[in-house]
């Protein structure tokens, strides 16, 4: 009788998937990080306010002006989360077809 090995599916298997998922995570914390500091108002004048401002901005430009909503808030929110969105969801793809490699 020959043992079975379980096949385990996690991105943690693997440094490759590991570093793609991480990136992608980062990457959406970010911009997550951005659309939060904006709604509660925090200071950008503030160093870090506004290296996280400058860090989602380059990560998000391509999502910029997607939406024209009236209200400011509402543009950060959709422009920058499907942003964060989309780096999840393609993170997570190339990492699940590194798995299958």
């Amino acid at each position: 009788m020959t043992p079975v090995t379980p096949r385990y599916r996690s991105y943690g298997a693997h440094p490759a998937r590991r570093i793609v998922a991480t990136v992608a995570y980062v990457m959406a914390a970010i911009i997550g990080l951005w659309i939060l500091l904006f709604l509660v108002h925090a200071n950008r004048s503030n160093g870090v306010v506004r290296f996280v401002h400058d860090a989602a901005t380059w990560l998000a430009g391509w999502a910029q002006g997607i939406f024209t909503f009236d209200q400011e808030w509402a543009r950060v929110v959709c422009d920058y989360g499907l942003a964060a969105v989309v780096y999840l969801i393609v993170g997570h793809a190339v990492a699940g077809r590194l798995y299958r490699r």
